[in-house]
């Protein structure tokens, strides 16, 4: 999917403030507003949007104890996978779910009042369950997000390799060869 310079500062800047206004937004980007509008339209329909959430403080609503368990499923068949998967996604304690390959199926993030709830959950809700073969389990000391997640520019991607201005190669650098 191409994304230009004005879709990517819009990115951004709806990443780092969606409450900005439309009007904030066209002057970061250096458009109209009728632009950035249609932009951020464009951006929504073609799936790169996909909404628009608040960010709420764990700690702030009684869940400051974070953990990352590691989970291994046997027998490894779909169904069973899928049944696992829909389980975990249920459950009120689960942040975010994510489905891994190696020697872990899943990761669970999770987060809960304190350490007792944590292990409640462990020993009463998920080892209990038939399917789970092995769980390890990883304190979250602090959690550290990127908010703002951009593009990244491919030196491979779509058109083969690109100089530093973006612009394609017309011809391979080497000796006796200067890039364009």
């Amino acid at each position: 999917m191409q994304l230009d310079e004005v879709d990517c500062v819009l990115l951004r800047e709806i990443q780092r403030d969606a409450r900005q206004t439309n009007r904030e937004l066209a002057a970061a980007a250096g458009v109209a507003p009728s632009t950035s509008l249609e932009r951020l339209r464009s951006l929504q329909r073609r799936g790169v949007l996909k909404g628009f959430t608040a960010e709420v403080d764990l700690e702030a609503i009684g869940r400051p104890t974070q953990a990352l368990i590691a989970v291994r499923i046997r027998p490894p068949s779909r169904t069973v996978l899928e049944g696992f998967r829909e389980w975990a996604r249920m459950r009120p304690e689960v942040v975010a779910l994510f489905v891994t390959t190696g020697s872990d199926d899943f990761l669970i993030h999770m987060a809960v009042p304190d350490n007792d709830s944590l292990y409640d959950f462990i020993i009463d809700e998920l080892t209990e369950r038939r399917e789970v073969a092995d769980v390890r389990t990883s304190i979250v000391y602090e959690q550290l997000e990127t908010r703002v997640v951009q593009p990244l520019v491919s030196k491979h991607g779509p058109g083969g390799r690109r100089d530093g201005d973006g612009r394609p190669r017309t011809r391979p650098p080497g000796p006796g060869h200067e890039a364009p």
